[in-house]
């Protein structure tokens, strides 16, 4: 047997830890490094347009190459897979990646996406063995989240892919939503409202500065303390300490017992001390 093969039919027996004493326990893995959002704090069109060059279709890792990294890394204790792109649902035949990599021991997948094509295949996602989804909207207000994809992608679309969603099984589902002053503050409470009791999780973004291509500034940062002083303003809640070491998010538990909701402060409060996250890129960069 060669070492590769050792790997990955390898049993945990020693986690992969860092110098600063951090395990490896999670995986996010591109599929895509395309989207049908030009959101402007990610992808913005002014930098993504018609004549950016996306990576070539031969360029991509193929479905049997992720499998046999995924296999090589839960022998080494990574125990949550997410699917992430790029928009992953651009991927052609994704769940026939989630099928395969169900196939390995004691792995855990979950996959983030926009919610544009979920209602077509969250169905499908499921049956392939798919156990959560994390979807990213940052408004109700149909105006402002047309302006923020800047796709002309409406509210009403993504409200169909979370319901599909929970009507596959893929629960509880996360809600993201990234919040820039300015911009959409005033859309934090009515996602609380909207979400409150439903079973779903909202967790509020900090907007992060992504490598030079999104016009980052300290100024248009709405810090997670106001997010959480205008919620708890009408909804009381109270914190609730971390699961486990690395969580991303502050959770706030509603008083009344009707949910929660999360704030991650990646400006604010940087979490990266305790990160136990690594990226598989869609060229294959670990």
């Amino acid at each position: 047997m060669c070492v590769t093969e050792a790997w990955e039919s390898r049993d945990v027996t020693e986690p992969i830890i860092d110098k600063f004493e951090r395990p490896l326990r999670d995986l996010r893995v591109s599929v895509t490094d395309r989207c049908n959002f030009r959101c402007r704090y990610c992808m913005p069109r002014e930098v993504f347009g018609e004549g950016y060059e996306f990576l070539p279709r031969r360029a991509i890792l193929r479905f049997e190459e992720i499998q046999r990294v995924v296999r090589i890394v839960a022998g080494f204790g990574v125990r949550k897979v997410r699917i992430t792109g790029g928009e992953p649902l651009l991927r052609r035949d994704l769940s026939q990646l989630i099928t395969m990599l169900t196939q390995i021991k004691g792995v855990e997948l979950a996959l983030t996406t926009n919610g544009a094509l979920l209602p077509e295949q969250a169905q499908a996602l499921a049956d392939a063995g798919l156990k959560r989804v994390t979807v990213s909207l940052d408004s109700l207000d149909d105006k402002t989240f047309r302006a923020m994809n800047d796709a002309d992608f409406p509210v009403a679309d993504v409200l169909d892919g979370i319901e599909a969603a929970a009507v596959a099984g893929l629960t509880p589902i996360k809600i993201n939503a990234m919040v820039q002053r300015g911009v959409n503050e005033d859309s934090a409470v009515e996602l609380a409202r909207y979400f409150k009791g439903s079973g779903h999780i909202v967790r509020f973004i900090e907007f992060m500065d992504v490598g030079m291509t999104n016009n980052w500034r300290p100024e248009d940062v709405c810090v997670g303390a106001d997010i959480v002083e205008r919620i708890t303003a009408e909804f009381p809640a109270e914190p609730v300490s971390p699961a486990y070491r690395g969580e991303v998010a502050k959770r706030w538990r509603y008083t009344d017992g009707e949910g929660e909701f999360g704030i991650i402060t990646s400006v604010t409060e940087p979490f990266c001390g305790d990160c136990t996250r690594a990226r598989l890129s869609a060229e294959g960069v670990l």
